[in-house]
């Protein structure tokens, strides 16, 4: 037995110091896996305990700000047909450069000194004006005459019934010293007949004195006679007075007639002459609206018309043109669950497309290739994909956009929110509760 155990233990020594039974057997090695297991615990704890930045991801497009800034559409305002092109697609053009030419289509505008014949007719209008206004001076100047004229004939005729009237009076005079003398003879011959018949007087002395009272009763007939003559005179000159009046006021009344009537009528060429000249301009502006030019500098990306000679209709689209001073924005669609969570001004994330990146949603600071930008609009309508649109804007604080952007090319959006702990994120995502609701430091205060 002692044997066989002193044998067993030599076997043992021999076998201990061999390298490869070591290796193999490993029987006096000691194991780490526990300390390992306590670093990565440790580890773990840390990173639970790290900051991590909520965040919604969004994906939209590369768009401008502006209308006038967007791909915008050139078309005709006429109908024509193509005569040339000035442009291709690809080219680059200036604000005012000619992109096509048109021929006229309509009938009514083949006349090619139609602009001469219309200028010749508001000449001929305008002369006409000016006679109908020559004749309504003459008519005014014949209405001032006629007036003149009437305030003459009255004061002549006034005259001469001033003096008709003194005639009258004159001879109202005259029949009173007649009527006068009259009784006088009729008393010296009441009293001759008297004296007759008792004998004082001679028959002769008697006839005498019947002689002169019948002179003075001829007297009478005669200035009454006068009298009458001249009050028919005077009413004579009072009705010839109304007649002249009546007669220069028909023909005042012509002449001013004659002068409204002209002022019509020049009026109504004036008003001719306007619609001519309104004719004239919109021919004018039609002369021109055959050359298409450019509303702004840009690139031209699409022709629709191809050939020479196709009929274009009115308002139809010939090219696209993008304008090449662009103020670039992006738009996002967001799920209406997260719009809650944005604010205007709020910090947001790019990836576009085309360019690379390494990102890590949580820590934006250790990203790379990412760009910054602000939530500058958030519309209170969905689209019709049942989420809401919002623009977002460069930051000026942060790395400028690229310069090779596009409009209509795809970007990533990761709008950055509070800043919570890992553990609690991973809490709040097992739970499915929605990020923190919070503001921005400068977010924009609505206004009243």
């Amino acid at each position: 037995m002692y044997t066989y155990l002193t044998k067993q233990a030599e076997t043992t020594a021999e076998r201990n110091q061999l390298n490869s039974f070591k290796k193999i057997y490993g029987i006096s090695k000691r194991t780490r896996i526990r300390n390992w297991f306590w670093y990565l615990l440790i580890l773990l704890l840390i990173i639970l305990f790290l900051p991590w930045t909520q965040n919604i991801r969004a994906r939209g497009n590369v768009t401008t700000l502006r209308q006038e800034q967007r791909p915008q559409e050139v078309n005709t305002v006429i109908a024509g047909t193509v005569l040339a092109w000035h442009v291709k697609e690809g080219d680059f053009v200036r604000k005012g450069d000619t992109l096509l030419q048109l021929g006229e289509v309509k009938v009514d505008y083949f006349d090619p000194e139609l602009l001469d014949r219309t200028q010749e007719q508001i000449q001929s209008k305008k002369a006409s004006a000016q006679n109908y206004l020559g004749k309504a001076g003459t008519a005014d100047k014949q209405f001032t005459a006629l007036k003149e004229a009437l305030q003459f004939k009255l004061q002549s005729l006034d005259t001469k019934i001033q003096q008709q009237e003194l005639k009258v009076n004159s001879d109202q005079a005259d029949l009173q010293a007649a009527e006068n003398e009259q009784s006088v003879y009729k008393r010296q011959i009441d009293a001759a007949r008297i004296m007759l018949d008792s004998g004082a007087i001679s028959l002769t002395e008697y006839e005498k004195r019947r002689i002169s009272f019948q002179n003075s009763l001829a007297k009478i007939n005669i200035a009454s006679n006068k009298l009458e003559q001249a009050r028919q005179e005077l009413v004579y000159l009072k009705l010839e007075k109304q007649s002249a009046v009546q007669d220069y006021a028909d023909k005042m009344a012509k002449a001013e007639g004659e002068q409204y009537s002209s002022l019509s009528n020049a009026a109504s060429t004036d008003a001719e002459v306007s619609k001519l000249k309104n004719l004239y301009s919109s021919y004018s502006a039609r002369n021109k609206l055959y050359y298409i030019t450019a509303p702004q500098s840009g690139q031209i990306i699409r022709a629709r018309k191809a050939g020479i000679g196709e009929f274009v209709k009115e308002g139809e689209m010939v090219v696209e043109i993008v304008p090449d001073t662009v103020q670039y924005a992006v738009e996002l669609f967001i799920k209406p669950m997260d719009i809650p969570l944005i604010s205007p001004d709020q910090k947001v994330r790019f990836i576009f497309d085309g360019f690379p990146a390494i990102v890590f949603n949580g820590w934006p600071g250790g990203s790379y290739g990412t760009f910054g930008g602000k939530v500058l609009a958030i519309e209170k309508s969905a689209r019709d994909n049942g989420k809401f649109r919002i623009l977002i804007t460069e930051d000026p604080q942060d790395r400028k956009w690229p310069a090779q952007l596009r409009i209509g090319g795809g970007a990533d959006g990761i709008l950055l929110l509070k800043d919570v702990p890992i553990y609690y994120e991973l809490w709040r995502n097992i739970n499915g509760f929605p990020p923190e609701y919070y503001t921005p430091e400068n977010a924009i205060s609505p206004k009243k």
